[in-house]
């Protein structure tokens, strides 16, 4: 297979708007969940470990992480269902077996702690010498938000891809299996560096969208009816990329809903500090964090937590340490992320002051916010005052409250009580 027909279709792959390179993989949250997922699996390995883990999936631990990151966009799509309960296989069997329990809970931890290839590697053997039914390399998708240098995902689309690409035969459900793909995609990784990432996930993404028949991989080059059939193909998918944006093209963007945060809690009187990873982005004529803090007053720098705390969309403060609203954007992925790092601010010590925490999302998805705060991992967040603000409400009314409102009380009218909480945690 010629290298000039590979970087072609991977320039191409790039470009495209529907692409998992685009939708997924450049896309402006996936960074933040890494953190929020790895606390998650942190949070498994300690309850497994002090024998606190039950002997089921359902509003376990384990389902809220598993379920977060089958909800980050279509690469990780039924990452779930290989942890799911099956009675009738009783499998996977690290619910009913409590020595499969532990050795799964020893793998999460230990890859949490780790950060070498070598010994993320030699937990895999570990855990594969045991042959627990059921526990295959899907646990991959787990261990790539850990280490995502190191481990990239594992489905059925990827390993469809790879097979399409390199002409191999790589089969679900052996961890030798993902560990020869693993070997083919670093190789495949390290020649096309410049296109790719350091990041396995691109290349995986990319695996992913032939696999799910978006692209075909090129011909043998000897062929020249097929060659040339190939290219016609490439051309019309790259028209049809053209002429059919993508659904993640919202009308209201992300970053758009921000600004109007933004604004709204300057107009109000706060001072308000952006994302550290999204004050850069552009915004109408500037940047996101034009007029706002570059960074948190020295409390909230040294507070337990901080480095969540940097990261929650938008904060309105009183004064540099003092914050009186947090806001979470939750544009189109799992609330969970934005929870985390709420309880992460609640739990750090350093919210004396806050008034309310906001999960702001598109007006349809009030019943998945709501979903998500009665799972048994989040029973803590019952304590504190959550809200729901629709994206309608607060398009609706921001600039009325912008020049009438009276601070934060303004926002009530427009949102959603989500718990029955009335501060921060004690």
């Amino acid at each position: 297979m010629s290298d000039d027909l590979m970087r072609d279709l991977l320039r191409r792959w790039r470009e495209d708007p529907r692409g998992a390179y685009r939708t997924w993989f450049l896309w402006e949250d996936r960074i933040k969940n890494f953190r929020s997922i790895r606390r998650g699996v942190q949070q498994v390995a300690e309850e497994i470990a002090d024998g606190r883990f039950g002997v089921a999936y359902r509003g376990s631990s384990l389902e809220t992480v598993v379920h977060s990151i089958a909800e980050q966009r279509q690469v990780f799509k039924g990452a779930d269902h290989a942890f799911l309960w099956k009675p009738k296989l009783r499998i996977p069997d690290i619910y009913e077996h409590p020595s499969n329990q532990r050795a799964f809970g020893r793998l999460l931890d230990a890859c949490v702690c780790c950060d070498t290839a070598e010994h993320v590697l030699a937990e895999i053997h570990r855990i594969d010498a045991l042959q627990i039914k059921g526990l295959g390399p899907a646990v991959a998708n787990i261990l790539y938000f850990l280490h995502p240098t190191i481990a990239p995902p594992f489905n059925t689309a990827i390993v469809r891809g790879y097979n399409a690409l390199f002409g191999a035969n790589v089969k679900l459900g052996r961890w030798e299996q993902y560990l020869a793909m693993r070997q083919g995609l670093m190789a495949f990784n390290a020649k096309h560096r410049d296109l790719l990432s350091n990041d396995l996930g691109a290349v995986a993404a990319f695996c992913f969208d032939i696999g799910m028949g978006l692209y075909a991989p090129p011909p043998r080059q000897d062929d020249e009816a097929a060659l040339a059939s190939w290219r016609q193909d490439l051309a019309k998918v790259r028209q049809a990329a053209v002429l059919k944006p993508t659904s993640e093209q919202d009308e209201r963007t992300h970053t758009q809903v921000q600004g109007w945060l933004r604004d709204l809690g300057l107009a109000l009187g706060y001072k308000v500090f952006i994302a550290q990873n999204d004050q850069g982005r552009l915004y109408e004529d500037g940047k996101l964090g034009e007029g706002c803090m570059a960074r948190l007053g020295p409390k909230l720098e040294s507070a337990a937590g901080a480095d969540a705390v940097r990261l929650i969309d938008v904060l309105w403060l009183s004064d540099p340490d003092s914050i009186i609203a947090a806001f979470e954007v939750e544009h189109s992925t799992s609330i969970y992320s934005g929870i985390v790092r709420m309880l992460d601010l609640a739990l750090g010590g350093a919210a004396d002051s806050l008034h309310a925490l906001y999960l702001v999302a598109p007006d349809k998805r009030e019943a998945d916010v709501r979903a998500q705060i009665a799972r048994p991992a989040f029973s803590r967040i019952g304590d504190l005052s959550v809200r729901y603000l629709p994206y309608g409400e607060l398009e609706k009314h921001r600039e009325a409250m912008g020049r009438f409102g009276a601070g934060i009380r303004a926002l009530e009218t427009v949102s959603h009580r989500l718990t029955s909480g009335e501060g921060p945690l004690a």
